[in-house]
């Protein structure tokens, strides 16, 4: 028979394990449920390259859609860090390296902070999944000598723009020294995942409940969103008191820098802090640390470590 599949193929990164009957450990303070706000703040080549609009797209140089993005990076984003200050809550600072030339600012800020900064592209006006080897490979050094120079030492994590890989991607962030990404929404918990130069960790990052998918592109109203982020807390909660698990928050400038969206992130934010002493907010640069230093054979994928 013609076309007949002989072997399904699969990344080839990693081992199913199922989440039943995984080895089971905790997050600092005896806590079970660990959470982390993953903060996206990106900017765009005006009038070519890759963006979004709410409306119908317009033709180059679509203004329109360039500054409702450049609102975040202006307005929006200062709303997100005056949030932070006031809830004392640390963010992941998902960056294009791009914003060290356009406003060096707003990293500075978060920098100060204490925020982590993650790897996520020179901008998101381009995806890694159009780039050749060569391209990719250049582009993920760039991002990480940004990091490095600015933040005073390399960048941990990375979050692709889009999150789009190529087949080389994970090969290419491990070799630039990065020690863990979360582009796979394939999990609850930290696995590793293999590449030609050693494992890499993978952090959960949902797509389900990225905010610029669920407002953006599927046009939903935010006070849904919110509800279904409280829920996916308090479900989670409850479940961590059988296996530990992590609840990634994808966060975008010019989506919640909004005000009236804001209010409903900032219900977000007290129900979970309401809830803090049972759970742990970090950075995914802590969580994936935390993974690290567990023995091996807790963590799925982790007999590969040498």
């Amino acid at each position: 028979m013609t076309g007949t599949i002989k072997e399904m193929k699969t990344p080839g990164r990693f081992d199913y394990v199922p989440l039943i009957g995984r080895p089971d450990y905790t997050w600092p303070n005896g806590t079970r449920l660990a959470v982390h706000y993953s903060l996206n703040i990106e900017v765009f080549t005006y009038g070519e390259g890759l963006g979004n609009d709410l409306a119908a797209p317009s033709p180059q140089p679509n203004h329109r859609s360039w500054a409702w993005r450049e609102y975040g990076n202006r307005v929006g984003v200062w709303r997100m860090w005056e949030l932070a200050e006031e809830y004392k809550i640390p963010y992941g600072i998902l960056l294009n390296s791009k914003l060290y030339d356009h406003c060096p600012q707003v990293l500075e800020a978060f920098a100060k902070r204490g925020d982590e900064m993650v790897g996520h592209g020179r901008t998101n006006s381009e995806r890694q999944i159009d780039m050749d080897h060569a391209t990719e490979r250049a582009v993920i050094q760039e991002v990480q000598a940004a990091i490095t120079k600015h933040w005073g030492k390399p960048g941990r994590g990375w979050l692709a723009p889009y999150i789009s890989q190529t087949y080389d991607s994970l090969d290419l962030l491990r070799e630039a020294g990065f020690t863990y990404c979360m582009d796979w929404p394939l999990d609850d918990q930290p696995i590793w995942m293999r590449t030609k130069h050693g494992p890499i960790l993978n952090v959960p990052y949902p797509n389900e409940l990225n905010d610029s998918l669920w407002m953006v592109s599927r046009r939903s109203e935010v006070d849904n969103w919110a509800r279904c982020i409280i829920d996916q807390f308090d479900e989670m909660l409850e479940e961590s008191e059988r296996r530990p698990l992590v609840l990634g928050l994808p966060l975008h400038t010019f989506v919640l820098g909004q005000p009236y969206r804001l209010r409903w992130f900032r219900r977000i934010v007290e129900h979970i802090q309401a809830k803090s002493h049972r759970c742990w907010v970090a950075t995914p640069g802590q969580i994936a640390e935390h993974c690290m230093k567990l023995p091996k054979g807790i963590v799925p994928g982790s007999e590969m470590l040498p």
